[in-house]
């Protein structure tokens, strides 16, 4: 069902903490299914030098929120803003299609973020 490395994300989470001193906090999640993620962003130079996320949901919806803080941290936020739902859930080897949705969130909680941040300068 799930891949190695989505499973290895679940289990040992990269990156997943609370940021006292974030830029901006950006929060999303899915009723349908209850997951809620909130994604921590600090920018330097227009570039995210720290992500953090804090995920309450399914075993996707906190590997997503895993391998999305890795792929965003040190790009600026043009290119985070880019990343999709499907370059992280590729990035895990895949997803089971019921469980897309949960890929959504953690995407979407990084816009939010990025959006506040931009919205504070």
């Amino acid at each position: 069902m799930y891949s190695e490395k989505l499973m290895d994300h679940f289990r040992n989470p990269r990156n997943g903490r609370e940021m006292t001193d974030a830029d901006a906090i950006g929060t999303k999640g899915n009723p349908a299914d209850g997951d809620t993620t909130n994604i921590y962003i600090k920018v330097r130079e227009n570039r995210i030098v720290d992500i953090s996320f804090q995920t309450y949901g399914c075993a996707a919806a906190i590997a997503t929120s895993s391998m999305l803080t890795e792929m965003a941290q040190g790009k600026t936020l043009e290119e985070a803003e880019k990343i999709s739902r499907q370059d992280v859930a590729d990035s895990l080897g895949g997803l089971p299609p019921r469980k897309m949705e949960c890929s959504n969130i953690a995407p979407d909680a990084l816009r939010d973020a990025i959006k506040k941040y931009r919205n504070k300068k």
